[in-house]
């Protein structure tokens, strides 16, 4: 559904979802540094992760979709580093997010157990 080589950004501070194109516009401008027109997807994700809206310009204007899960919340990608305003994903990123799976990198292995024989 992405065409190919369209870079994606996700803000990773929580957004007033109330903002529509003009506000959220600005904020790419001034917190990410990038200009909404240049064709790149801008994710933000609402305070309580309950709600995700994506910017994306084309030549004709700017679209603003949105999707809030039927069960879960939305999980930010990691920081690259602590003062990070954004952080640029690739497609199957994107995917888990918007699945609303956790994309915090985990501290702890799962162990996977061998099932026990059956007994008969």
């Amino acid at each position: 559904m992405i065409p190919a080589g369209v870079q994606v950004f996700v803000a990773l501070e929580p957004v007033d979802m109330r903002r529509g194109f003009e506000r959220l516009s600005a904020m790419v401008r001034e917190r990410m540094g990038y200009e909404p027109r240049s064709g790149a997807l801008f994710v933000f994700i609402g305070r309580r992760h309950q709600l995700v809206k994506i910017l994306f310009a084309d030549a004709t204007g700017i679209c603003v979709f949105a999707k809030r899960l039927d069960k879960g919340v939305f999980s930010l990608p990691a920081s690259p580093a602590a003062d990070a305003s954004h952080v640029e994903v690739d497609e199957a990123t994107l995917d888990a997010l918007l699945d609303g799976l956790d994309l915090a990198p985990s501290t702890e292995r799962s162990t996977r157990r061998s099932p026990r024989p059956r007994v008969q």
